[in-house]
């Protein structure tokens, strides 16, 4: 049988790779931001039951939010006084009962991308202490130290070493986060999305001094500068792996008007 040498080599490449999961486990009670909560629950609908035939089938029901578990945002998830990315401002027709008209996460194509690790608890010898403000001036720190290049289009990946404690949710929830000034970092070499082991990418009720905004990086990146945010990413494996270049995949449900969705980033390092 003739096959294609050119796809023989995409397979041979990929074969010859580690495929590494980059998705938390989704359980009722995980972790969740507080707005979100409960973020997860499902249940059993029909059961594997004797009596009707020799085959039984079985199925349940999921009830989630958008942005519970490992998720990536769409741009429509946050705005500045009522405008969103490139100027989208909310009004009645955009902001409906069924979802956005606009910037809603399944207009975000399947993400296969350069990706790139910052692994900023690898260099600190251990997860980073609870609740630290990670600035831009660290993420470069990290760049030098590793000599890893971040380019336009990439991922931006960055472990704070907080992914083992998904099963402890209170103690989850006070990850360290990046503020405005690593954002502006990501947002100036013009990244495709960035993504990091904790609740939010940025510091959960901190506030920025010079905006006055909560969740400063979140207006940065998605609403001035058009990054997508991947939430609550399982780095571990990543990092065990020494790989701080690899393939990303990512996937995002085609949701129609929401303004985020369940994900399951994979790394490719070959």
């Amino acid at each position: 049988m003739l096959t294609d040498p050119k796809l023989d080599s995409l397979l041979a490449v990929i074969a010859a790779g580690q495929v590494i999961d980059l998705e938390q486990k989704r359980t009722i009670g995980m972790p969740g931001f507080p707005t979100h909560w409960p973020g997860y629950n499902y249940a059993l609908h029909r059961r594997h039951e004797p009596g009707l035939e020799r085959r039984t089938s079985a199925m349940g029901f999921i009830y989630q939010g958008e942005h519970a578990g490992t998720h990536i945002d769409a741009f429509c998830h946050q705005a500045e006084d009522m405008e969103m990315l490139g100027g989208v401002k909310v009004t009645a027709q955009v902001q409906t009962p069924t979802g956005f008209t606009e910037l809603s996460v399944e207009t975000i194509s399947p993400i296969i991308r350069r990706g790139v690790l910052l692994d900023l608890a690898a260099l600190a010898g251990g997860p980073l202490p609870a609740k630290q403000l990670v600035s831009g001036a660290d993420l470069q720190r990290a760049a030098d130290a590793q000599g890893t290049q971040v380019n336009r289009g990439d991922v931006l990946l960055v472990r704070v070493g907080w992914g083992p404690r998904w099963s402890e949710p209170d103690t989850y929830i006070e990850a360290p986060g990046m503020n405005r000034e690593a954002a502006e970092w990501a947002a100036a070499r013009e990244v495709f999305a960035v993504g990091a082991d904790n609740m939010s990418w940025d510091l959960p009720g901190y506030t920025d001094e010079v905006t006055g905004s909560t969740l400063p990086a979140h207006s940065v990146l998605l609403v001035r500068s058009g990054v997508h945010i991947v939430e609550n990413m399982l780095l571990e494996d990543l990092s065990a792996s020494g790989a701080h270049e690899f393939l990303f995949v990512c996937v995002p449900l085609k949701y129609v008007g929401g303004t985020g969705c369940p994900v399951r980033p994979l790394a490719i390092v070959v």
